[in-house]
């Protein structure tokens, strides 16, 4: 059947709901079909992409009617970055699908007994909420159908986001609605002093080339980073760019670049040099300060992320008698914004460098009873440490998309501390792994937060309490 299905075109399809990874749901015949870029409520003509024997996907080619839920998106970039997903779609909305995906996930995947999932925490602000962006350059510009068809040459470097399952075709990008300040200006400029100096843009799929790639870190002091990763060795070019941004913005805190040979642009390995100012910029909360580095990682919706941590401290319920351990602990935020109402708190992260802005952290703001420990979450946490560290009472564990190892999760089975504070930015995974803690642990309570509008993405916060 799917190979007769492929291509064609499905007419008259009622769009009904929102599914997992912001794709919205039809049926067709008894089947469901998966459409991106379309809204409940939306009639659409579909063309099928992708057909199995449950399912099929499709995109929309013609529009007969359009949801009454539909808001007129804001980005000209709208539906080619794919950073934004769901801007067609009001915010009101959004919240609800993404307290639903929570509920759905837990239903479906963890498959037990869960209290009433709390409303979801909105975000104050839907546009310019981001802290961190990253743009890529390329000398593979994405073209769109009326470029190609006009058979006109345009300029084919670009300064932007990556085309959606595309590696080396970048949009280029005018303006983003994700991160405000100078985020925007710094952008264009830099991109537009390249291509008057000549200035290569990287060649993605060849490996070549001088401008590799730009990120803009802003925080909630209003300090600015800017780190440009370079191709190539050209010391006289290098300084040429970096000398242009000191300069035209006198603003930048803290301006670093890298000389990025390797095959990818990840640069936890890759020395990051000063060219001018500090090597790191501040956040703050509730008064703490925190250091942030080039290769630290923190959470992208600063003010969020307070609303985030704020749950998790209360869902920890701490008296100031508790060892409390903080796993993927990052630069130790959550670490600590909990260690004042904790005993002791002990916090593991894999990357180095953000372990030693943990301990820089804890010295800023006066904390004396943090620990940090650099390491593989699943070899750090064995049976030695556990033998020279008192057991935990408390922990609080926020693992990357992929959740937490499953050697993680036995140690937590045989720790049994008697709360588990589980944030998690993927509720697929973070109900995975607690279907695996289900015969210890009982799901208390489930607070979803938003940190990413215009995208289906959501994080949730869960308590486990022992079971007695």
């Amino acid at each position: 059947m799917s190979r007769k299905m492929k291509n064609k075109v499905l007419s008259n399809l009622r769009i009904e709901r929102i599914a997992s990874e912001g794709k919205c749901v039809a049926h067709y015949e008894g089947k469901v079909v998966f459409v991106q870029n379309v809204a409940p409520g939306d009639l659409v003509d579909v063309r099928i992409t992708k057909g199995r024997s449950a399912f099929m996907e499709g995109e929309a080619i013609n529009f007969h009617e359009f949801s009454k839920d539909r808001v007129e998106p804001f980005c000209r970039h709208f539906g080619t970055c794919g950073g934004c997903k769901w801007q067609h779609i009001n915010y009101d909305l959004q919240k609800t699908y993404k307290w639903q995906q929570v509920v759905d996930q837990f239903t479906r995947i963890a498959k037990v007994p869960i209290p009433k999932v709390s409303r979801i925490i909105g975000s104050a602000n839907t546009q310019y909420y981001r802290n961190k962006l990253d743009f890529t350059f390329s000398n593979n510009r994405w073209l769109t159908k009326e470029e190609i068809n006009s058979e006109e040459t345009f300029e084919r470097n670009a300064l932007g986001f990556h085309i959606p399952k595309m590696f080396d075709k970048i949009v280029d990008i005018d303006h983003c609605y994700l991160q405000g300040n100078i985020s925007n200006e710094i952008r264009n400029s830099l991109r537009d002093f390249a291509l008057r100096e000549k200035l290569s843009f990287y060649d993605i799929r060849n490996q070549v080339g001088l401008l590799r790639n730009l990120i803009v870190r802003t925080s909630s002091t209003e300090e600015i980073m800017v780190i440009v990763q370079f191709g190539e060795e050209d010391k006289v070019a290098v300084q040429k760019v970096m000398q242009f941004l000191k300069d035209c913005f006198p603003s930048i805190d803290s301006l670093l670049y890298i000389i990025n040979l390797k095959k990818n642009e990840t640069f936890h390995d890759q020395e990051v040099i000063t060219f001018y100012g500090k090597d790191f910029i501040e956040e703050q909360m509730e008064g703490l300060r925190f250091r942030i580095g080039p290769k630290s990682f923190y959470q992208t919706n600063s003010d969020q992320a307070y609303e985030l941590y704020k749950v998790a401290r209360s869902f920890a319920e701490l008296d100031g008698r508790e060892v409390v351990y903080d796993l993927y602990t990052g630069t130790g935020t959550i670490a600590n914004f909990v260690a004042k109402m904790a005993k002791q708190v002990i916090g593991i992260e894999y990357v180095e460098a953000a372990i030693e802005d943990a301990k820089i952290n804890s010295q800023l703001n006066g904390l004396k009873n943090t620990l940090f420990y650099a390491g593989d979450m699943k070899d750090v946490l064995n049976e030695e440490f556990l033998e020279t560290h008192p057991k935990p009472d408390v922990v609080i564990t926020d693992p990357p998309r992929a959740g937490m190892h499953e050697d993680v999760v036995k140690m937590l089975m045989k720790l049994q501390p008697q709360k588990i504070v589980y944030v998690s930015c993927n509720p697929a995974t973070q109900a995975r792994d607690i279907a695996l803690m289900a015969e210890k642990y009982s799901v208390e309570k489930i607070q979803p937060v938003d940190m990413f509008p215009q995208t289906y993405h959501v994080e949730n916060v869960v308590q486990l309490i022992l079971k007695s």
